[in-house]
């Protein structure tokens, strides 16, 4: 008898411990697993990966953050895809990268997911220029956006003030105040912009060359990179460099664009709005009172569209079924509703819910927000074609315009040298 109810004691033990598993398999369904993810280096990274452990709370999965700078993202995770190495399961897409991702089938082509979840995801509640433009190509959706960024122009108050200028509203406004708000006697600059060789200067400049008219493609997609639009609105870039830039500026890069900005040096500059939670924040902004962001002006008589740009992130498409569902549940949890206000209210300064960009408690400590939804609501992501060519045509670019700006080159030289090539790509 005590035998035969220690077996029944111990049966019952070990269904009771078989329950427990099952419950903690659905509760962590994906304990033991390990995500590899590349990040770049925008304000987002250090946020993700601290994060990251409360996805690992709800679900089981540790999340390993690498965090890189743009030339390594991209030379890295191409790797990864070109030798199907498997070293990351998601990758943080900029949103000129989906045309090659979509030709070369780099990750998972999301779209019939986004479907079967469609109310889990709250689709009404992001932009759809988010969804169009970060990670959309040909159908395709390569990557889904967690980290929507809006062109803005960003300057300093009591400078503009001082000297009796009104905040520009079209870009001949705003060469004439960033020529006029210029005095190196006092170590003060009207403008700055990326100037350094490569992805910098070309991301930058094409920025400049949309709000002037200018475009690299024509209507029927062919380059037309020294059109005389492009070639007049390089000229104006330059004029900028010569008259209104800080010393050292042809070599900077996004890092030193902003920290010249947020170090008092600059009146105005255009940029992302990723980088707008930064001027606020005493530890790293000595403008803090000064500063405010608005619309980028565009040429006089020509359309209004802001600049929009960002981050997807996409799956591995050579990672296993098990990594792949993971993979799928970390981007729907970070970009869900809760965690995408907990995400910015720490300072990653990446939006694309319109539910973020109203709530109070951002709006409170970002007053900008309003720019970024209006921005969104009329926004530009193909200034810079997201075509599988793009690469290419960008390094085409950073060499062309960077050359303009150390003063060996003439524009239409430069930009006619850029298209010979750039002919050849297509």
């Amino acid at each position: 008898m005590i035998k035969t109810s220690a077996k029944r004691l111990g049966l019952a033990a070990l269904a009771s411990l078989a329950l427990a598993s099952t419950a903690l398999a659905a509760d962590k369904p994906y304990a033991g697993l390990t995500l590899n993810l590349a990040s770049q280096n925008d304000q987002f990274a250090a946020v993700i990966a601290k994060l990251a452990p409360q996805f690992e709370e709800k679900t089981g999965a540790t999340v390993k953050v690498d965090i890189l700078d743009y030339g390594s993202l991209l030379t890295k995770t191409q790797a990864d895809f070109v030798g199907h190495t498997k070293n990351y399961d998601l990758i943080t897409m900029d949103i000129v990268w989906a045309g090659q991702y979509a030709d070369n089938g780099y990750t998972v082509d999301l779209t019939d997911w986004i479907k079967r979840d469609a109310a889990e995801l709250q689709l009404d509640d992001i932009y759809p220029a988010t969804i169009k433009y970060i990670g959309q190509y040909n159908g395709k959706q390569v990557a889904f956006p967690f980290a929507g960024y809006a062109a803005v122009m960003a300057y300093r108050k009591d400078l503009l003030d001082a000297a009796g200028i009104k905040v520009p509203e079209t870009a001949e406004d705003f060469v004439a105040a960033a020529i006029k708000l210029t005095d190196p006697s006092k170590k003060i600059y009207g403008f700055v912009a990326n100037g350094q060789k490569g992805a910098a200067v070309a991301q930058d400049w094409l920025q400049y060359n949309a709000q002037l008219g200018g475009s690299i493609l024509s209507a029927d997609g062919k380059p037309t990179l020294n059109s005389d639009a492009n070639v007049a609105s390089l000229k104006v870039y330059k004029e900028l460099f010569d008259k209104a830039a800080p010393p050292g500026a042809v070599d900077y890069d996004w890092g030193g664009r902003e920290e010249s900005f947020r170090q008092g040096l600059v009146a105005m500059m255009e940029t992302w709005s990723v980088g707008a939670p930064g001027y606020y924040d005493p530890n790293m902004s000595k403008i803090v009172d000064s500063v405010a962001i608005t619309y980028t002006p565009v040429g006089k008589g020509l359309p209004v569209k802001y600049g929009l740009g960002g981050w997807g992130m996409g799956i591995n498409a050579d990672i296993d079924d098990k990594q792949k569902e993971a993979s799928w549940a970390f981007i729907k949890w970070l970009t869900s509703p809760e965690v995408q206000k907990e995400f910015n209210m720490e300072g990653a300064g990446s939006y694309i819910r319109k539910s973020t960009l109203a709530d109070p408690d951002l709006n409170k400590k970002y007053p900008f927000l309003p720019v970024i939804a209006k921005s969104f609501e009329n926004a530009d992501g193909d200034y810079r074609p997201r075509i599988p060519q793009y690469p290419e045509m960008q390094d085409l670019l950073g060499t062309a315009v960077n050359a303009v700006l150390v003063g060996g080159t003439d524009p239409k030289a430069a930009l006619d040298e850029a298209q010979e090539k750039a002919a050849q790509l297509f």
